[in-house]
Order: C-alpha cells, then structure tokens, then sequence
C-alpha cells in the first residue's frame, strides 16, 4: 500500500487525502504543545519554508499519546500553533500514534506489513517519518533528530 492512498482529517475537520501529495516528499510529525520538544514547531516551518517550493511537506499530527502534553482541542491547538509558531505547514486533527486507537497513517507508518520497509514505534512528541515523492517510506526519526539534521537535510537534496 502507498502512503498515497491514506486520508486523515486536518485540524478544521476537512477530509485529507494523501493522494494530494503525489510527486512530493513528506514528513511527517506527530506534535505536542506542551513537550519539551515543542519549539521544534519553529524549526518544521523554517525547514517548511525553506523546501516547500522545492517539493517537501511537512504534516502535523497532534497528538496527546505521550504524557498528556497535547491537551487541547483542534481549535486551540490550531491557535497555538499559529500565534506562537506561525505555522503553515497542514495540521491534522489529534490522533493516536500507537494502541488500540491507532490512526490509520500510524498503522501504515509503523508496520512493515503495510509500508513494505520497516516496523517502527513512535515513542514521543515530534518523532519523524520521510516518505519519498512515489508515497513510499524512507525513514524513522526519534524525537531528538532536530528539523535541520543532516539526514534530513541530505534527504531533501
């Protein structure tokens, strides 16, 4: 399955549909706003600004899974992101990364059975997953690999 015939709901409440973003590379996020690697939301819209008009899209899943630190309702978090970060990039409405729960782009994101690469677990706020312009899985990021990191950056290039 290609990561193309994925949909998601963004954070109006508005259908996604991955299929928008074929011939583009995408990363995606899922993000917090009370984690310790919330700032990285201003490093994603530098990195997003920088690339966006070079093919990269950058996808914000909120996503409360990891010590409660996204509390807040779409509209709220919609708010957040803009005033302190001024974020641009699309945002997704909050999902599960992991359980029971799991949102169908994590399911695909974290089993090889449906992406055909590799198994990964999310394990906290702002983990990172490449995904090439052909909807295939490139790459799995932990939390600490920054928005500028070298593997994402040689990634892009």
């Amino acid at each position: 399955m290609s990561f193309h015939e994925l949909t998601a709901t963004d954070i109006n409440g508005k259908p996604f549909a991955m299929s928008q973003l074929k011939g583009k590379k995408v990363m995606v996020v899922n993000t917090a706003s009370e984690c310790g690697y919330t700032p990285q939301y201003k490093q994603l819209q530098e990195l997003y600004d920088a690339y966006k008009d070079k093919g990269l899209v950058i996808i914000g899943f909120p996503c409360n899974d990891f010590g409660g630190q996204e509390p807040g309702s779409e509209a709220e978090i919609a708010q957040f992101c803009e005033k302190n970060y001024g974020v641009t990039f699309p945002m997704m409405s909050k999902v599960h990364t992991k359980g029971d729960a799991q949102h169908p782009v994590y399911k695909w994101l974290t089993s090889k059975a449906q992406n055909g690469v590799m198994d990964s677990a999310v394990k906290w706020n702002f983990h990172k997953f490449l995904i090439d312009a052909d909807g295939r899985l490139v790459k799995s990021l932990g939390s600490g690999v920054g928005p500028f990191d070298d593997e994402v950056i040689s990634w892009l290039k």
